[in-house]
């Protein structure tokens, strides 16, 4: 009886992170839905409704798509006043309500789940007994349960926002160090084509990650300026990281890519491509390390000796790539160069010291993760010169010559 209390208690701890959103949500919809029907006549169902699709694991998505929520739905409810007003509730009136919250969702660039929850919560701000003062006591509603889901999302994870960026960045480190390990195996058995293949798709999914994690750094840093309590340099250092590894992460694909294409041609000789294997075994140890020590202390750097072996491996294999070049395609010397490469890229981000990861600057995420993809007075500029550009040139010509 104890053995099965303790494995129903390992699945609850397996599935924890499930169950604390579930509760999380659960707790919001029944708080919106308290507090909807305390302000306003029959407010609750609307506010739940909201709080419930707005949740999320993370703050920096739920205010987003909570401010998206309630402009989207204050677009398509003063769309079904007017059209209630010229053709009455009816099909016409659900059209246009429908259509013009899509492309309210479209131009804040909410992305695909938040542009549904638009028209959805647009049809029920202008359900049955439609009114100007049902239709705004609705938008109320919107609010109380978009505000309600945005405070509780905090605690929708189990850890921080930085704690929830250690994670994922040491988890994404510790994953390409193993397929770097796996490779660096293969080198030294004479791997095959297929074996390369499911490196490089491997590779790909680690890839896919890349902007998941930059999504996560970025909530970290945010959450670092809105809470004076968080470090922001600490905040810093994390997004810092966060950068380095999607670089790390996209050499290690690169390397991939090449020795599939290595074994293709043919492949390289013994020596070399033991060689090979040994400087990215070097290098999957140093990224393991890198992980351990990025978990125990996040805000300090790689350990010195690591990278600079890895930087030694790399300048004694290409020594044995020059010695061999005349016997060796030159393809295939270029592609050998080409890990080499990778793996010198792989260790100056690991130290962080690369101008490409200190000195260019990298996009805050897509625009799609913005609540407006442009700002409102480059959009007014915008709008301002196409019209302009409608009016005659005889008239602007006039128009210049009397203001200019």
């Amino acid at each position: 009886m104890r053995i099965r209390f303790n494995q129903l208690g390992q699945q609850f701890v397996v599935r924890w992170y499930w169950i604390q959103q579930v509760l999380v949500t659960a707790i919001a919809a029944a708080i919106a839905w308290q507090v909807g029907d305390s302000t306003l006549k029959h407010g609750g169902l609307v506010a739940a409704i909201v709080a419930t699709l707005t949740v999320r694991s993370s703050l920096h998505k739920s205010t987003r798509e909570g401010v998206g929520q309630v402009v989207g739905s204050s677009v398509g409810a003063g769309a079904a006043l007017l059209a209630l007003h010229f053709f009455g509730l009816g099909i016409v009136t659900v059209g246009i309500t429908v259509g013009l919250s899509l492309i309210a969702a479209r131009l804040l660039h909410l992305g695909e789940v938040a542009a549904i929850n638009v028209p959805v919560t647009a049809l029920i701000v202008i359900g049955p007994g439609l009114s100007e003062t049902n239709a705004a006591n609705r938008l109320i509603s919107t609010i109380i349960g978009a505000v309600i889901a945005i405070v509780l999302s905090t605690f929708a994870h189990p850890k921080t926002p930085a704690g929830r960026t250690i994670d994922r960045v040491a988890s994404l480190t510790d994953r390409g160090a193993a397929l770097l390990a796996q490779m660096a195996k293969g080198l030294t058995e004479d791997y095959t084509l297929d074996e390369a293949g499911r490196w490089l798709a491997r590779s790909r999914l680690l890839t896919e990650e890349i902007p998941s994690i930059r999504n996560q750094v970025i909530e970290a840093r945010v959450f670092a300026k809105w809470l004076p309590a968080s470090k922001t340099d600490n905040a810093e250092k994390l997004y810092l990281r966060g950068i380095a590894v999607e670089h790390m992460i996209v050499q290690v694909r690169a390397s991939a890519r090449i020795l599939y294409d290595l074994r293709l041609h043919g492949g390289v000789g013994s020596d070399l491509s033991r060689g090979i294997g040994g400087m990215l075994s070097t290098t999957s140890y140093a990224l393991t390390v890198s992980a351990e020590d990025f978990r125990f202390d996040p805000y300090s750097g790689v350990k010195d000796p690591l990278t600079s072996e890895i930087r030694n491996s790399a300048h004694a294999l290409t020594g044995v790539a020059l010695a061999d070049s005349e016997e060796i395609a030159r393809g295939q010397i270029a592609r050998v160069m080409g890990v080499i490469s990778s793996t010198i890229i792989i260790a100056d981000s690991l130290d962080q010291i690369s101008p490409a990861i200190l000195k260019v600057p990298t996009p805050e995420g897509p625009s799609s993760q913005n609540i407006l993809a442009v700002s409102p007075l480059e959009q007014a500029r915008t709008w301002q010169n196409r019209l302009y550009r409608l009016v005659p040139s005889r008239i602007r010509d006039l128009f210049e010559h009397i203001f200019i």
